[in-house]
């Protein structure tokens, strides 16, 4: 099921946190990283608990410390409880880091008496290590089904420029989908967009990175949720052309034909496979809304 919209909010936040949860993201991230003072974390943690044992209408993540700071196991050992959808593992930079965040999940997993691999594993890459490592890394064969780009990191670590139009990530986002893609994992969800007062840049980011091979983003205000999983939805035009090809397809194959012209345009398998991901991407978006 697609991911197109991850909203942080502060873990020590109250007010913000009960509000991430009402507007309309797929899933929502309790951050105990960056947005956390280093003198809350451990106070913050049972906040975070408390917050995703509350009814709610969307998957509830927790953004852990990175492995190699003195936060991160007591952050997995206070928040692997009841209520906690995934862990999302920040500056991921080897397999190591992936064998070890999978083994210790698993002990608490037991240790509480939840489902064994039941919570998702989401590590973010964001660092010139962790792209230097991406084979190994997305081959790990853990519990991770998909992984996320961090921008913002990636810059400060490469000492490069984050500018509005982002053409300086290109290579990095696009070694990022072909190394998920071989490794038969889902789409990745691209970093967030830092520049509030654009809307428009926004879109424009989003649209760039749904068109290459993203499956979402991540966000960073309940405003930004709208744009972005409008971007991330197929449209009515999009909905109909696949089903107008779905199903002059199977009149086509029905007829010894695995190729044929629909509206002037040349359709063969690739273009098929395309429209019935379309459609699969809106059955899955209406599932959950209507289980939310």
């Amino acid at each position: 099921m697609p991911l197109r919209t991850m909203l942080f909010a502060p873990g020590n936040h109250a007010r913000r946190v009960e509000k991430a949860f009402e507007v309309g993201a797929d899933a929502v991230i309790l951050d105990l990283e960056d947005a956390v003072a280093v003198s809350e974390k451990s106070a913050t943690r049972p906040l975070v608990v408390e917050a995703l044992a509350r009814p709610r209408r969307c998957a509830g993540y927790v953004r852990v410390n990175a492995m190699d700071t003195p936060f991160c196991f007591g952050d997995l050992a206070a928040v692997v409880r009841p209520g906690v959808d995934g862990i999302m593992l920040p500056k991921i930079e080897s397999a190591r880091h992936l064998f070890a965040a999978d083994w210790i999940l698993t002990q608490l997993e037991r240790q509480h008496g939840l489902p064994e691999r039941g919570i998702d594993l989401l590590p973010i890459v964001e660092t010139a290590k962790g792209f230097a490592n991406l084979a190994e890394i997305v081959t790990a064969g853990t519990r991770v089904r998909r992984f996320a780009f961090g921008a913002g990191d990636f810059a400060l670590d490469t000492n490069m420029n984050w500018t509005a139009h982002e053409g300086e990530l290109a290579h990095a986002r696009a070694s990022l989908v072909a190394a998920c893609r071989a490794a038969d994992l889902e789409p990745p969800i691209d970093s967030v967009w830092v520049r509030l007062d654009d809307a428009d840049g926004l879109k424009r980011s989003a649209e760039c990175v749904a068109g290459t091979g993203f499956q979402g983003k991540m966000c960073i205000h309940p405003a930004q949720i709208r744009v972005v999983n409008a971007v991330f939805t197929p449209g009515a035009a999009e909905i109909a052309t696949a089903r107008r090809i779905v199903e002059a397809f199977a009149q086509a194959e029905a007829r010894g034909e695995a190729a044929f012209q629909l509206d002037g345009k040349f359709v063969d398998y690739p273009i098929v496979f395309r429209a019935q991901r379309v459609l699969a991407t809106v059955q899955a978006i209406r599932d959950r809304e209507q289980a939310a």
